[in-house]
């Protein structure tokens, strides 16, 4: 029996099948829950400081090594920021293309984080590879599946790591007619197939939950909201986009390299990711997301555990309206919008497959990069995951330490954090005990 009187320290020292470096410490006496911690201890990579003084036209190139899963949500999110700060429109052909390059990072990035990262946990599996010999059909189908993600982000982007072809104004080129024609067959199985992973995730067992978030997304009134639209949180609220900052913000937590962001009207933790896009834009799926969605009985749901249901809902739209797009695709129109370069700020956000990502670019006449500001998905969720934990630990204080910590790390599991992508540390205050101000450097 586990001695509830007593001061227990449970530790993860790192988290597994999480992208990025990251541990948990939690400190119990009794009952009480002391520290509650998601212990964030990658270091800084300064990517905001590494775009001043760059042109912006590198800004897209360099943002995209912030990650290697989800590079396009950097480098669509940065484009657009600096098309708003310099004035550049572009056609509804780029709008409706850029959509698709999209898609293929959604269909990967979503697949490989159900099948590989989170689904073993559902079937007390301690890897994929142990999954994988119970459901070989299940895993190959995945890994299929994001093959043809991939295949999407090779032809469209030149490569699937760190795709080299979205520019300010649009794309440097569009590729032919018949490499795109080439993945017709391939998206139309993969339509099939991510029917029947909605299926097959929707008949697990899930822990019961019920988080009542206040959930934050882009919501467009014509579109599943993917990279426009204005932001929705709190009771049927919108706002613009520039107007992100006045209602969120970061700050940084002693534990974490990491900022943390929150609501700066009571300081509050918030939900973004597939859970946060499907409650304001249910309505707005597929055809066939949506009558998946019906059949499996999906309503607006606060458990975070079917995430990975709500996730994989969403493969099934990017592919659907991935083959929308393909199949009416017109390598003719022109690439990218002609534009000058001119001094401005602008900001953009999008969804990226871990949830709403937000930029914001000061350039001078010169088109060079003055300020930077990147905000990620997983920063955005670490408060609400400490939250999380605090709220599970009193139901699970009873079971031995290790077994506390595996239903912990379970939980962090279903945010898909990408750590190495919110570590953005920015202030460091040095306080050398001569009496003097503290001096605060922006790294």
């Amino acid at each position: 029996m586990v001695d509830l009187n007593s001061e227990r320290r449970i530790r993860v020292p790192i988290l597994t099948r999480v992208e990025g470096e990251g541990g948990l410490y939690v400190q119990l006496d009794g009952n009480e829950i002391k520290e509650c911690q998601l212990n964030i201890y990658e270091p800084p990579r300064l990517f905001e400081t590494l775009l001043i003084g760059r042109s912006f036209e590198d800004v897209a190139d360099i943002t995209a090594r912030i990650c290697g899963i989800c590079p396009i949500a950097y480098q669509m999110t940065a484009v657009q920021a600096l098309e708003n700060a310099m004035g550049v429109k572009v056609s509804p052909e780029v709008e409706r293309i850029r959509r698709l390059i999209y898609y293929g990072e959604w269909i990967e990035s979503n697949v490989l984080h159900v099948h590989l990262l989170q689904a073993p946990d559902f079937f007390d599996c301690d890897s994929a590879i142990e999954l994988a010999k119970r459901f070989p059909n299940e895993v190959k189908r995945g890994l299929q599946m994001k093959k043809f993600g991939n295949r999407l982000l090779e032809v469209f982007g030149g490569r699937a790591i760190h795709p080299i072809n979205l520019a300010v104004g649009g794309f440097y080129r569009l590729p032919r007619f018949d490499e795109m024609a080439s993945l017709l067959s391939e998206f139309e199985w993969g339509l099939q197939a991510a029917i029947e992973t909605v299926r097959w995730l929707a008949a697990l067992d899930f822990p019961e939950y019920d988080g009542q978030y206040d959930f934050v997304a882009l919501k467009h009134d014509d579109e599943y909201a993917i990279h426009r639209g204005k932001i929705a949180f709190g009771a049927d609220r919108l706002i613009a986009i520039d107007q992100y900052e006045q209602h969120f913000g970061e700050e940084h937590v002693a534990h974490s390299t990491a900022l943390q962001s929150c609501q700066l009207n009571g300081r509050t933790t918030y939900f973004v990711g597939p859970l946060a896009r499907l409650h304001w834009n249910r309505d707005l799926l597929s055809s066939s997301a949506k009558r998946i969605a019906d059949e499996i009985h999906w309503s607006d749901c606060h458990n975070p555990y079917r995430g990975i249901v709500g996730r994989s809902i969403e493969v099934v739209h990017a592919f659907e309206e991935a083959l929308n797009i393909l199949r009416s695709y017109d390598p003719k129109v022109p690439p990218r919008a002609t534009f000058t370069v001119r001094a401005g700020e602008g900001c953009s956000a999008t969804e990226a497959p871990r949830g709403l990502i937000y930029h914001r670019y000061r350039v001078d006449d010169a088109g060079k990069v003055q300020f930077a500001k990147i905000v990620p998905p997983t920063s955005q969720n670490q408060a609400q995951i400490e939250s999380d934990l605090r709220r599970l630990l009193p139901t699970i204080l009873q079971r031995p330490d290790l077994e506390v910590g595996i239903l912990c790390e379970r939980l962090v599991r279903n945010y898909d954090p990408c750590i190495s992508c919110s570590t953005h540390f920015l202030r460091v205050t040095l306080d050398r005990g001569d009496g003097k101000p503290p001096t605060v450097i922006r790294a």
